[in-house]
């Protein structure tokens, strides 16, 4: 629904919805009511259906029998008595005498209202029958409605069945419907709405036009209620205005319902991202950021003080692991859409998303995600809930300083270290900034820190050019994971306590895994150039060598502890 089409209740929106005695009585009307779209050009996020209805009115291709189906509060009910409308629709300004049947015929453009439309959204049009299946599941209720279908309209072009929940009907409900709604009168129309798709029988679906009304989207969501609380004269955050819509999971009459709640916790002030916290049971989503970015960054004593501080405020520690899992999907959707991705909330949240998808590499975003959505289950059936999501944010704590299973599996297939070279102790360069001066330095800052997935990327991708005290030039190897650079910059701002200035240059040099990967092909080379070596190969069909684990003896005097040649003999193909 458009909030800037909506009348913040004048006499004619009360009679339109058949409330105009409740109006004048001066009792309130809950915003979810008195929001309810009035016109198709109200539905809000339906756009698809409205464009297909469009082209079946204007041609003249309506269907004898409408599905309607959606989670609830998207719109199947008020969806469902507009296509009543519009199918009855007649002008008030008609001539005098002209019938109903007659006419300019069914029309989805509703507005001003017509001479059946007050009485078909007020749920008491003698030609519009809105039944409840919960209520009316029986073949005998099915044959009576049945039954009476063959008589025409009293005063409407259609008589209407509007079938609510319909797959809640019997199976012999459905099978006396089967052949009414594959051959009915012209006289008649149906229109069922369900939230359980799969429970409707599909022959009765293949009877019937289906519209799937879709979730809205939060930021879209937000800016609905934005509308309302303005005509409302009411004054709301950004931040409460995205928490609700948030925690209406896309529903328009929950976001409603959950707007009116706020308005009253604070009447006279601004309603405020605290106030819907406090209401729904939600932890503050800043706090909340600061308890994931210690996760991931090793620090579990900060981020567990941060989650009791939530919990002891009132959190509900599900709803708080929930909230985190939105976090880490915010920040795998912005790697992967990057410029087009969207934020659902104030532009704090957007930048602090966006810096953790900096940070964070796609692998590590999406473990993160699987950790969490697995705690979630373990939460579920915890003895001590709040108990649970320390051991959750714990093992998140745990499994950051971890590599993915790509780099993991990356890192057994190329060894961490040449294995034929002992490394040489890293001693920090003399007039380091915070001991960090030369690649080596970062190496080894990257080796006591701990930070295995970046010290692997960094040795993979980074091409150093130089490394003075606070600056780094550099070149990107190709393959390059996004925001390596940034990370590699915020780790060695951490480190030193500097801002370091990180530039990309061309440059010649080879990063750490090219330089191994030259070495062990020139080794290999040189080996193959021994006249003994060579003799092997040619004498075992197949083989290779996979490496040369020792050079430091000369290949004319191999000794036996010295070079060791490793041989592997493949099966002929």
């Amino acid at each position: 629904m458009s909030a800037d089409d909506s009348s913040t209740g004048d006499d004619a929106s009360a009679s339109l919805f058949g409330d105009a005695a409740h109006a004048r009585a001066g009792a309130y009307e809950v915003l979810a009511r008195k929001y309810r779209p009035r016109r198709f050009e109200d539905l809000i996020g339906q756009e698809a259906m409205v464009r297909t209805l469009s082209n079946a009115f204007e041609t003249g291709r309506i269907a004898h029998g409408f599905m309607l189906t959606g989670v609830r509060g998207v719109g199947k009910t008020t969806t469902a008595r507009l296509l009543a409308r519009a199918l009855n629709f007649e002008p008030k300004d008609a001539p005098k005498g002209k019938k109903a049947t007659g006419g300019s015929g069914p029309s989805i453009h509703l507005d001003p209202p017509g001479v059946h439309c007050e009485a078909i959204m007020a749920s008491r049009h003698p030609d519009v029958l809105e039944l409840d299946a919960a209520s009316r599941t029986g073949v005998a209720d099915m044959r009576d409605l049945l039954d009476s279908s063959r008589y025409g309209p009293v005063s409407a072009r259609y008589k209407v069945y509007i079938i609510d929940e319909v797959h809640m009907l019997s199976t012999a409900s459905f099978n006396a419907l089967l052949k009414t709604l594959e051959e009915p009168p012209p006289h008649l129309k149906f229109i069922f709405a369900t939230t359980e798709i799969r429970k409707v029988p599909v022959t009765v679906l293949s009877r019937c036009q289906r519209f799937d009304l879709k979730r809205l989207d939060t930021p879209l969501l937000a800016q609905h209620l934005s509308g309302i609380a303005k005509q409302e004269k009411a004054k709301v955050s950004e931040e409460a205005l995205a928490l609700v819509a948030r925690a209406a999971e896309g529903s328009v009459r929950d976001a409603l319902s959950l707007l009116d709640q706020a308005i009253v916790q604070t009447p006279d002030g601004e309603v405020s991202g605290a106030a819907v916290r406090d209401m729904l049971g939600l932890g503050d989503r800043t706090r909340l950021y600061d308890v994931f970015e210690k996760a991931i960054t090793s620090d579990p004593k900060g981020a567990l003080e941060e989650l009791k501080d939530q919990v002891a405020g009132g959190a509900d520690p599900a709803v708080v692991l929930k909230d985190l899992m939105d976090i880490a999907a915010d920040v795998s959707i912005a790697q992967a859409t990057g410029d087009g991705w969207v934020p659902a909330g104030p532009a704090d949240w957007a930048n602090r998303t966006r810096a953790l998808a900096q940070r964070l590499t796609p692998a590590q975003a999406a473990r993160t995600w699987q950790l969490l959505l697995a705690g979630y289950g373990d939460l579920q059936v915890a003895p001590d809930p709040a108990t649970a999501l320390n051991m959750v944010v714990l093992r998140l704590a745990a499994a950051s300083s971890l590599p993915s299973p790509e780099e993991a599996a990356r890192m057994i297939a190329e060894g961490a270290r040449s294995p034929g070279k002992p490394e040489a102790p890293l001693e920090p360069a003399p007039g380091a900034a915070g001991g960090i001066a030369s690649f080596a330095d970062i190496v080894r800052a990257l080796t006591e820190a701990r930070e295995v997935a970046l010290q692997v990327d960094t040795e993979r991708y980074i091409r150093f050019a130089s490394v003075s005290a606070g600056r780094l030039s550099y070149a990107l190897a190709p393959g390059a994971p996004p925001g390596l650079a940034g990370r590699l910059k915020t780790f060695l701002d951490n480190e030193t306590s500097l801002d370091w200035q990180v530039t990309e240059s061309e440059t010649d040099a080879e990063s750490l895994r090219e330089r191994e990967r030259r070495e062990k092909a020139e080794r290999i080379a040189a080996a193959k150039e021994h006249p003994f070596i060579a003799a092997t190969l040619n004498a075992i069909p197949g083989a290779v060598i996979l490496d040369v684990t020792d050079d430091t003896l000369p290949l004319e005097n191999p000794a036996p502890e010295g070079n060791v040649i490793d041989i592997r003999t493949r099966r002929p193909a």
